[in-house]
């Protein structure tokens, strides 16, 4: 077929959503065009193998970014999924939505219907969570979640307390009523496996005789006529071939691919466009600018007690674990090990949260291997609200070109302030007496906190990116001349072309992506099907005293934040 009703871009978090609920119509055709393979890999769909595929470049595009001038001039590795699901079959299936009034600010800042009632009923829909549905969480989506082995390692629990015991209170649910506190984490894993949307959407409706898959396909440029776009052109096995939409084309290529195939297709800034060799056929300023990303650094302490997955690292043991995986989908096979956080406030006046924690019963690297010799645990942490603004470019008018990626880290005062206040919360909730039992000597950043100048140095030599692109692709009002989509997702200026995927996020929200670009999806689904968008009224917590204090109550223990504690 040469001819379709609707294009796909991209089957990854946003893409397989759309495909799922498009082709729901029988009268309707669709094609899904991804440019990597197919997903059928023992790593991909066992949950505690994460780091393997994230790691492989079968499965990852493998953007870096450029030197960031305010990290020591670093290049920062910018991982996205290259094969069914896209991120959602790499990344670590953390399932976090975000704070509602991170929505509500999306609609303040022009994205008028994307406020938390708006987006509330597609979260909903989206998700099957294994504790319940009620008026916050679904039992009957695609999606399922959990808390992977419901914090059986006793550190997990340990770690909830320490947040109490430092005054931030607890939160059994934190995609529920209340996000900030501590408690379990949850999960994309369906009996054991990594649920990616191409397990959730995909795989169920894939002999839908209206919905055509096509996986190797890179998409080089859009068609345009004037200013509608009629069409696609990609390249599969060396072959180029076009493919016209009837109704329109969508763009689900993630914060990296969308604004490049729009710049590509000459669609963008008149500067980045001429700089690359393109000829301009639309000018939209926002394409590309507007890039943001959460970082994060880790919290290493050793571990009196031989209770860590640490000590499950050897071989033989990792040969045992995957065993079990493989008969039964039980055990540490089964779990991503995030399986209790937090989101606290770093300072008063702040609304809702910007400090979010992810805990790990053990002290491990991003590619798997063990931070240091003997038992230890750690816990992820950054701010999750960042000023600074970067951008995408093309280098070149080519898909083989490497886009420019600079997200311009910690450029702004606030931000390494931040940095600052993040760094001190943290050693005082794990110095709470919840810890002592396992806390023994601390091994990273070990260094003087009251010394505002080498929290600074440090953080710039070891911040790492949470891998969290997006807001390329801008969603605003119809009048906002840096907006890149309007509130129905569609291209300002064009007809037949929307974008669906995270680089329409007005802001980043305040936790992971992989939630909210599934929202994202099913609401545009909606939009683009013509249906009465839904929307949903519910309360939210929130301290009735933020204006003036930073957390509920004084913590257990007070910690100087001078010299490192002594074992």
């Amino acid at each position: 077929m040469t001819e379709f009703d609707y294009i796909i871009v991209g089957a990854g978090s946003a893409g397989c959503v759309l495909a799922h609920r498009l082709s729901e119509d029988p009268d309707c055709s669709v094609l899904l065009l991804e440019a990597g393979a197919d997903d059928r890999s023992l790593f991909i769909r066992m949950p505690t193998a994460l780091s393997i595929p994230m790691n492989t470049p079968r499965f990852n595009w493998g953007f870096w970014g450029q030197p960031e001038p305010h990290l020591n001039g670093r290049r920062m590795d910018c991982a996205r999924g290259k094969v069914l699901g896209g991120s959602s079959a790499i990344n670590g299936m953390v399932y976090v939505r975000g704070h509602a009034s991170d929505f509500d600010q999306w609609e303040a800042e022009g994205a008028a219907g994307w406020s938390y009632a708006d987006c509330l009923p597609y979260f909903r829909r989206a998700e099957r969570w294994m504790g319940g549905g009620d008026q916050y969480r679904g039992d009957a989506g695609p999606v399922d979640t959990c808390n992977g082995n419901n914090m059986r390692n006793p550190l997990y629990s340990a770690f909830v307390a320490a947040g109490d015991e430092a005054g931030y209170g607890t939160t059994p649910d934190y995609n529920g009523f209340r996000q900030e506190g501590f408690g379990p984490m949850h999960m994309t894993v369906r009996r054991g496996e990594r649920c990616s949307t191409d397990l959730a959407y995909l795989t169920p409706v894939r002999k839908r005789s209206n919905l055509t898959l096509v996986t190797q396909a890179e998409v080089e440029t859009l068609t345009l006529e004037g200013k509608t776009v009629t069409g696609i052109t990609y390249r599969r096995k060396g072959a180029l071939r076009s493919i016209q939409a009837r109704r329109e084309v969508i763009l689900s290529a993630g914060s990296i691919g969308s604004p490049t195939i729009l710049q590509r297709s000459g669609i963008g800034p008149a500067s980045v466009l001429s700089a690359a060799g393109v000829t301009q056929q639309h000018e939209l300023p926002g394409v590309g600018e507007n890039l943001q990303d959460h970082l994060e650094i880790y919290f290493q302490y050793r571990c009196k007690a031989p209770i860590t997955v640490n000590g499950h690292l050897t071989w033989w043991a990792k040969l045992r674990i995957g065993v079990q995986w493989i008969l039964t989908k039980t055990g540490l096979g089964a779990t991503n090990h995030f399986e209790s956080c937090g989101f606290i406030r770093s300072r008063a006046g702040l609304a809702w949260p910007d400090i979010q924690y992810h805990f790990l019963p053990a002290a491990i690297r991003y590619d798997g291997r063990a931070a240091f010799t003997g038992h230890g645990f750690q816990v992820h942490v950054g701010p999750n609200r960042p000023e600074s603004r970067g951008h995408v470019r093309i280098s070149g008018p080519e898909p083989g070109d490497e886009p420019q990626i600079l997200f311009n880290y910690l450029a702004t005062d606030q931000d390494r302030a931040d940095w600052r206040a993040c760094l001190r919360l943290t050693r005082e909730i794990l110095q709470q007496p919840a810890l002592d039992a396992y806390r023994a000597e601390e091994i990273q950043p070990a260094l003087d906190l009251s010394d505002d100048a080498a929290i600074d140095e440090w953080v710039k030599g070891n911040v790492e990116t949470a891998y969290h692109p997006s807001c390329s692709c801008r969603m605003g009002a119809v009048d906002d001349a840096m907006a890149v989509v309007d509130p129905t997702c569609r291209v300002r200026g064009l007809a037949g072309l929307r974008v669906v995927d995270s680089s329409i996020f007005p802001t980043i929200p305040n936790g992971n992506l992989n939630a909210p670009t599934i929202m994202v999806a099913e609401r545009a689904a909606d939009l683009i099907m013509g249906k009465e968008p839904m929307r949903q009224e519910v309360d939210i917590w929130q301290d009735t005293e933020w204006a003036t204090r930073q957390r509920l109550r004084a913590p257990v223990r007070s910690v100087p934040i001078g010299p490192v504690p002594s074992r």
